[in-house]
């Protein structure tokens, strides 16, 4: 039941739950859409892999660039107005990703998809974080399951139509149309504020905000090693076949959304502490399992663990930034966003960086060891 005060905003209920659920979709479809098409704008282009990697930074810096952006527009015009506009964003860059290709227009186009995606990921859990409260149930997992099934779908979607021969323009024209479609579902029960606190327009992170988007950025860290390294370290480390390589990743990817999708009765059962706690030494131990064991079988197994072991630790991280007083919530979820996001960017380049220096399996131990501060900050933190 939908009450009106004359004072607050509507108070967010079970359309506004499903919107949200949608909104997380699309953000997860409209990332992943983009994977598949690397390689053709690779080709396209003529880069190399030097070029292509400065490239995909440009993706990184519009993303993080809007985040902040994002909490403050969401607080003046509202959740719906802003991840409508961050939708389209994403919808009119899709098909010229599909088909540009000179290095100055993958560049402005690159610039303008990350700034789509960032302004609808910072902004959806923003909605999420004040739908969760209203509800006073855990949901965060759940809406997260859906950014993970949006792209298990994504990726698997557009591969199969470029794998049936579709042209990538094509896919894309597709993906455009399920987003469309999505978002006029969403939309209306998106919310029309963004925020119930007033605040400064901007204040860098600091006290408990800084400590949960530290932890952010060691998990998402974990989740860029898997999603581009973990072929390499197949195929490279332990012979793997190349086309059976993303093996590792499908195996993360899926742990990581049924990890999600059930993710919101394992925090009821176990509470937020525990499941940072357990979550962090799983994953730890299942990142050093991929590194150590010499068998490709057990990478396997090994990255399924990392999936299932980070699956709920950022989902919790986001409900405990929904309940602390540091500062005001448009502008701390953003925060943490951002960092978790700069931990997704700045992950496969760290690894590389170090790998050179010593070897990817030194550079994945660190991670392991990483991961277990994870489980010690959880302790520290007591959501």
């Amino acid at each position: 039941m939908t009450h009106f005060h004359t004072q607050t905003p509507l108070i967010p209920g079970r359309l506004e739950q499903m919107s949200t659920r949608v909104a997380f979709f699309i953000a997860g479809l409209g990332i992943a859409a983009w994977a598949p098409l690397v390689p053709y704008a690779k080709a396209r282009a003529g880069l190399g892999e030097g070029t292509l990697g400065l490239l995909l930074l440009c993706l990184g810096v519009g993303s993080i660039l809007a985040m902040p952006l994002a909490g403050l527009l969401a607080a003046r015009f509202g959740c719906r107005r802003v991840t409508a506009g961050g939708t389209l964003l994403i919808c009119a860059a899709l098909p010229l990703l599909a088909t540009v290709s000179t290095v100055p227009a993958l560049i402005a186009t690159l610039f303008m998809f990350g700034a789509g995606l960032g302004t609808v990921d910072s902004t959806v859990n923003l909605q999420a974080v004040i739908v969760e409260r209203a509800s006073g149930k855990h949901m965060m997992s759940g809406f997260h399951g859906m950014f993970s099934l949006g792209g298990i779908v994504g990726a698997a979607g557009v591969s199969g139509l470029l794998g049936l021969g579709m042209s990538p323009l094509g896919a894309m024209w597709g993906v455009v149309a399920v987003l469309v479609l999505a978002l006029l579902k969403a939309a209306p029960h998106l919310l029309p504020y963004g925020s119930e606190s007033a605040g400064p327009a901007f204040a860098l992170p600091h006290g408990i905000v800084l400590f949960i988007g530290g932890m952010c950025f060691i998990v998402f860290l974990a989740e860029g090693a898997a999603l581009d390294w973990s072929a390499v370290f197949l195929a490279q480390e332990r012979g793997i076949d190349t086309a059976y390589a993303g093996l590792g990743y499908a195996a993360f990817a899926l742990t990581m959304t049924a990890g999600r999708l059930t993710g919101d009765r394992i925090v009821r059962r176990l509470g937020s502490t525990r499941v940072i706690v357990f979550g962090g030494l799983i994953a730890s131990a299942g990142l050093a399992l991929a590194t150590f064991a010499p068998a490709w079988e057990a990478a396997l197994v090994g990255y399924a663990l990392l999936g299932a072991g980070c699956s709920n630790i950022v989902p919790v991280l986001y409900t405990a930034v929904g309940k602390q007083t540091v500062m005001p919530e448009h502008i701390a979820v953003p925060a943490i966003t951002t960092l978790g996001y700069a931990g997704i960017l700045a992950g496969p380049a760290l690894i590389g960086f170090i790998a050179h220096g010593s070897s990817l399996s030194f550079a994945f131990g660190l991670m392991a060891l990483l991961l277990v501060a994870v489980a010690i900050g959880g302790k520290v933190l007591r959501v």
